[in-house]
């Protein structure tokens, strides 16, 4: 049995603390941790962090998240079967692989890096699955999303100065978008005539790049 106060060796480990620390709650979450193991999209040479809770290095100052904090952001996502979701900042993939678990081979999730490097990396990794509902794409300078498109769901894995109005305009009415805005996270639900924002402080993340 994992003991408390150890350092997670293990996936299965990594995930009992998580549900220790009550930030992992849902089954449905649980079951795309164990599917999608973080030891499989991070450097070979920090294979032996792969389950501590931590952010990695991946490359061009970028990591991939903390367990903790990636599970927190999930269970506020509340993703649904056969959801439209962005992943933006994909990096490793890691969140793109467990959102695409999340919502089923009827979804569509896309991922976005604007680092090139990264975005290799990333999408290397992806190609471990058979992941047909999943696509990560190179973003460019200056772009903010995919304004043409409208999802069900937006997770964003690196800190806004300010809430993006663009992405706001980007979910579906019921949509939820959950993002860092400097050291805090949003989650934010878009009904009809207003949106609805709930601040969770106390957090760390890369800054956005765009």
């Amino acid at each position: 049995m994992y003991n408390y106060y150890s350092q997670p060796q293990t996936n299965r480990e990594l995930i009992e603390s998580l549900k220790i620390n009550w930030v992992l709650n849902t089954p449905a979450i649980e079951k795309a941790l164990l599917k999608y193991d973080r030891k499989l999209f991070i450097p070979t040479e920090f294979a032996a962090q792969s389950y501590l809770d931590q952010p990695i290095e991946i490359g061009s100052g970028q990591t991939i998240s903390q367990p903790f904090t990636l599970a927190f952001m999930l269970e506020l996502l509340n993703v649904q079967s056969g959801d439209k979701i962005l992943d933006i900042g994909s990096g490793s993939c890691w969140s793109t692989a467990l959102l695409a678990g999340l919502a089923g081979e009827k979804s569509q999730v896309t991922g976005l890096e604007i680092r090139k490097s990264v975005w290799k990396f990333g999408s290397k990794n992806l190609q471990q699955f058979t992941l047909n509902n999943v696509r990560n794409i190179l973003a460019v300078d200056g772009q903010v999303g995919l304004s043409k498109k409208k999802f069900d769901r937006i997770l964003v894995s690196a800190a806004a100065q300010t809430l993006s109005e663009e992405l706001v305009k980007q979910l579906k009415i019921g949509g939820i978008m959950v993002i860092p805005v400097q050291h805090s996270i949003f989650k934010i639900t878009k009904l009809r005539s207003r949106i609805e924002l709930e601040e969770y402080p106390g957090f760390s993340f890369v800054p956005m790049l765009v």
